[in-house]
């Protein structure tokens, strides 16, 4: 992609942080090739973006996405400023090819390869979540066609939720640092990324007023999602039939509530849901939009809520993305979303700014617990009582953010965060994961350390148990001992043939103790020790643990911490220690 200095005048007036945005873009392709993507939130004018990269560029440019309402919206944007644009999307009716910028849908693209032979020097990806890893899908598909024809395709992909269901984040690292999914990831780089909360204070955006419904509503939590992360429409209807009363009931409070709204749009369960919604309606006021709604009934619709000639919209999923009502100043959503980027673009339809808008009501109906302003799709709180603490890596100093606890001083007493988040360069300045684990699984056999919920060492094949169930079956043995050590005694000595060796002493809170002792004969024992049983000792992991002398080994003795857990079983007259456990459920 050849483009112009960053400071080239633009012919509209950009606000700061879409200046920044394409200024990142121009910066990141002068030095990198690799599929990059900017993350913008709903209404932050990514249409804006777009039509300053593509006049920017000096090559021929495809902005690809999946709804003909995206490709006209962002070819009218940009032929507003006095810029020819051609369309190339089915559902518009043409198939526009010579214009030096293209604006498309990604399945008549697919469907026409032959028609983009010649080279396009920047593809430009709206909606860029919905890019999959499967090399056979028709954006992958697209984007081998046209890398074909230039080698040096510069792929940038807008969105405002950088994350896909069963993936999780689309791209691997972030400009500020962190790591944020693997190297399968089709994006390599996020290079720009804008909070909500900022569009929000400086009123960009109408701020949102979310009520948790939590006397009138239904209970999906029981469900679980099938293989490819979507809940089954059948269970789906299930809870609803249980909840037979509660839906009228609901739909009467969302009409409560709409008495002083403009639009309103209510997200359903499923086309059965929907239908009944409609029915508890005003007819005049109201319409269905699903999946199999014919387009031209669709368009017509849409255009009817638009010009506020409806006042309720009910759909099933079809209206998350690609439309467009500012007037929309009621949500309610009686669906459970399978993910933070479902709930965010469900609540974005109703935060762009309208004349005499002050907020938007979000009513959730069915206990979607994410959070709006989350930029991480990972796990929920593990309890009430958690929050997000930082925790610095020791390895890197990244600021890994933890569901955690913390004292009224803010001082952190534990996280619940398993691996580093931030990354590193390697010996060829390339950038790799971080890696640096804060806790961790050890081999036995080798000493390999791997995630907590390995379950097959990636070296020996060595089958690495649970410490949990370890300690639940030790439980069950009549002759074993276990044995809580609040301390640790560890030293070198000589035994009673005079050669060295390592003597572990561990002892509870009531002077109750265990020991055991290993070999310093030789270089290679040392070695060994180091390596395989004292790993997971270690309280300073990020420091490198070696030794080849018993002095070497005696310096280093003080880093060692006590296990949880230590677990004999009687051989004779003495105990004899058969396991140590690190990391185990305090419940257990």
């Amino acid at each position: 992609m050849s483009l112009p200095a960053a400071t080239a005048q633009s012919r509209f007036a950009l606000r700061d942080y879409q200046q920044q945005a394409v200024t990142a873009v121009i910066q990141y392709f002068r030095r990198l090739s690799d599929p990059a993507v900017l993350v913008l939130p709903t209404g932050a004018g990514k249409s804006l973006v777009i039509a300053e990269l593509a006049r920017l560029a000096r090559g021929r440019v495809l902005v690809l996405t999946h709804v003909k309402e995206l490709v006209s919206q962002n070819q009218q944007k940009y032929q507003s400023y006095g810029l020819d644009g051609g369309i190339y999307a089915a559902g518009l009716g043409l198939k526009q090819t010579s214009q030096q910028v293209i604006f498309a849908s990604v399945q008549s693209v697919a469907r026409n390869l032959a028609d983009f032979s010649a080279q396009f020097s920047l593809l430009i990806i709206d909606e860029c979540h919905r890019v999959p890893l499967a090399e056979d899908s028709s954006y992958r598909s697209v984007i081998s066609h046209l890398q074909q024809q230039n080698p040096g395709l510069k792929v940038l992909g807008l969105t405002a939720t950088p994350y896909r269901l069963g993936q999780g984040f689309i791209y691997q690292f972030h400009y500020q640092g962190a790591v944020r999914g693997d190297s399968d990831c089709f994006f390599r780089w996020c290079i720009f990324e804008l909070s909500i909360r900022l569009l929000l204070q400086r009123q960009y955006l109408t701020p949102p007023n979310r009520l948790d419904c939590a006397v009138l509503s239904y209970d999906f939590s029981g469900l679980k999602p099938a293989s490819n992360g979507h809940f089954r429409e059948a269970e789906l209807n299930q809870v609803i039939n249980h909840y037979k009363r509660v839906t009228p009931q609901i739909i009467q409070q969302v009409q409560q509530y709409a008495a002083t709204r403009k639009g309103v749009m209510i997200f359903a369960a499923t086309s059965q849901h929907a239908r009944e919604i409609l029915a508890l309606l005003p007819p005049a006021e109201s319409a269905l939009i699903l999946s199999a709604t014919p387009s031209s009934e669709r368009a017509a619709l849409l255009e009817q809520f638009k010009q506020q000639q409806l006042k309720y919209l009910v759909n099933v999923a079809v209206l998350t993305t690609g439309f467009d009502a500012p007037h929309v100043d009621l949500i309610a959503i009686l669906r459970p979303t399978e993910s933070l980027s479902l709930y965010q673009q469900i609540v974005g339809r109703g935060l762009r700014l309208s004349p005499g808008k002050t907020d938007c009501l979000v009513l959730d109906y069915a206990g979607n617990l994410y959070d709006l302003f989350s930029n991480d799709p990972g796990p929920p709180p593990p309890d009430k009582t958690s929050v997000q603490v930082t925790v610095p890596c020791p390895l890197c100093q990244y600021p890994n953010q933890f569901w955690g606890k913390q004292n009224p001083d803010g001082l952190v007493l534990e996280h619940y965060g398993r691996q580093c988040q931030g990354m590193r360069l390697d010996t060829s300045q390339q950038p790799v994961p971080c890696g640096f684990r804060f806790k961790a699984r050890f081999c036995p056999e080798c000493g390999t350390e791997h995630d907590i919920a390995a379950r097959l060492c990636r070296s020996c094949g060595f089958v690495l148990v649970d410490p949990d169930k370890k300690l639940q079956d030790a439980l069950k043995l009549k002759d074993a001992l276990l044995l809580y050590p609040t301390q640790l005694e560890a030293q070198t000595e000589t035994d009673s043939n005079g050669k060295a060796r390592l003597r572990l002493r561990y002892v509870d809170a009531e002077g109750q103790q265990l020991q055991e002792f290993f070999s310093l004969h030789s270089r290679s024992q040392i070695q060994r020790l180091c390596k395989v049983v004292l790993p997971p000792f270690i309280v300073d992991r990020h420091v490198p643990f070696q030794a080849n002398t018993v002095l070497q080994l005696e310096a280093q003795l003080h880093r060692l911490i006590a296990p949880a857990v230590v677990i004999a079983q009687k051989d004779g007259r003495f105990w004899k220690i058969r396991d140590k456990l690190f990391e185990i459920n305090k419940s257990a």
